[in-house]
């Protein structure tokens, strides 16, 4: 059985959780999340806590009970706290600029690029080199941040691009002068 499936979920004050069957709802004072979980999961509420077991011991439960765990614990934090991603753009000439929810790029294309958010993610730029994901899912954070770190990945030979705030860039040595 999953060790991480085990563990309660605990539900933070001013989050209300509404579950029926397999479809659970999250409302808190962030936003709402719903979510609908897999039949072979089950999902309870016991008093300020969660509870994710699986209905029956075949392998697809027992593989998909830590994930629905951390699906649902992932949408009560989302909701409570949120979640946020940092990015760093690394470039001579290399910004970025955020308008309401446009993010144009310019690092380093004929043309600077430009990116729509979705609702309910927040764009904001520091110093012009430094971009903030914030936003209530932690999958579309998650997804917004690859994007947009995917316009121009960190170069291995003079780190430029843009990589994530605690992302390591192995540097190669290059050329050498003879």
């Amino acid at each position: 059985m999953s060790r991480i499936g085990k563990r309660p979920i605990p539900i933070p004050s001013g989050v209300t959780v509404n579950i029926k069957g397999s479809h659970v709802a999250v409302k808190g004072p962030k936003g709402n999340l719903e979510r609908e979980l897999v039949e072979l999961i089950s999902v309870e509420q016991e008093g300020n806590e969660i509870k994710v077991s699986p209905k029956n011991d075949s392998r697809t439960a027992r593989q998909l009970h830590g994930l629905s765990r951390t699906l649902v614990a992932n949408m009560v934090e989302g909701v409570s706290k949120g979640f946020e991603k940092r990015l760093q753009i690394i470039g001579v000439g290399y910004r970025a600029q955020a308008q309401g929810q446009k993010l144009t790029l310019n690092v380093g294309y004929s043309k600077p690029v430009e990116m729509l958010m979705p609702s309910g993610i927040q764009v904001t730029v520091e110093k012009n080199t430094d971009v903030i994901v914030t936003g209530i899912d932690k999958e579309v954070v998650g997804n917004i941040s690859a994007k947009i770190r995917a316009v121009r990945p960190p170069e291995p030979y003079k780190g430029k691009g843009i990589r994530y705030q605690d992302e390591v860039v192995r540097r190669k040595a290059g050329k050498t002068g003879k």
